[in-house]
């Protein structure tokens, strides 16, 4: 008898994930098919673009810059045991290009939006804001869920970017301050270790990672249930399924990255 039980506890919970991810990939669909419907809400893209990304390029900047001081502090006292302090940029620079930055910019904008947009449309949900909207003929995937997608798909492009740059330069500084290297071998040895691939494969990876913050942040929010208690299941529910699937999906990236081009 419990055999049986848990045995039909596990296909229901096999069931409602498959359900899930029938729904989400639903919901992704139609946040896509949106983009090229009429109208276009460009003033709420442009107010979303502020709040996703201008609103985070402090914290992307921290992490971005100390992240880099970490990479530079610890990769030197690893090369100076084999005379090769003078590598230490091309390390921090490839590892932050190729996974930290792209990384570490979706987790702390994941933790920051997708917690956001969850709690923010659980809200409407439950007062019935959303119900409004499709009484008075209004499309809440186009007016609320597309506007957040395209922003926070473009704004973590650009503030990967950031944080490639000011983790390059904390590693500087801590090579030039702390570990007294030459600053302008850092440099060159970070510019010189750097390949068109390394610059395709980090920038290539904030395109799907601020598609899945959005569109999950977005999803929750918009099935959620259960008053103000389930607004915050929601918001938690957002950040940890978002984060999880920005480390899945850097795992498959990476793959296809590395057999799309190959090292040498």
């Amino acid at each position: 008898m419990p055999a049986e039980i848990i045995s039909e506890q596990v296909r229901r919970t096999v069931q409602r994930m498959l359900l899930a991810v029938q729904e989400y990939s639903l919901f992704c669909w139609e946040a896509v098919r949106s983009f090229w419907r009429q109208p276009h809400y460009w003033a709420d893209t442009l107010i979303q673009s502020d709040l996703i990304g201008v609103g985070s390029v402090p914290i992307v900047v921290l992490t971005g810059f100390f992240t880099g001081g970490v990479l530079a502090l610890q990769s030197a006292a690893s090369l100076a045991q084999f005379g090769a302090q003078a590598y230490t940029g091309r390390f921090v620079s490839l590892s932050m290009f190729r996974e930290l930055a792209p990384v570490l910019t979706g987790l702390m904008v994941s933790g920051r939006n997708a917690s956001g947009m969850a709690s923010e449309l659980g809200s409407m949900v439950v007062t019935e804001q959303i119900d409004a909207m499709r009484a008075l003929g209004t499309d809440p995937i186009k007016k609320l869920v597309a506007p957040r997608v395209f922003a926070t798909v473009i704004a973590l492009f650009l503030l990967t970017i950031v944080a490639d740059t000011l983790g390059t330069a904390g590693g500087a500084t801590v090579a030039v301050f702390l570990s007294h290297q030459n600053g302008n071998q850092y440099f060159n040895s970070a510019y010189q270790a750097l390949v068109p691939a390394d610059m395709i494969q980090g920038l290539t990876k904030p395109l799907f990672f601020g598609f899945i913050i959005s569109t999950v942040g977005c999803f929750f929010g918009m099935k959620t249930t259960g008053g103000t208690q389930g607004v915050g299941r929601a918001t938690t529910q957002a950040v940890v399924v978002s984060s999880v699937m920005i480390i899945f999906t850097d795992f498959l990236l990476s793959r296809v990255m590395l057999w799309l081009f190959p090292p040498v």
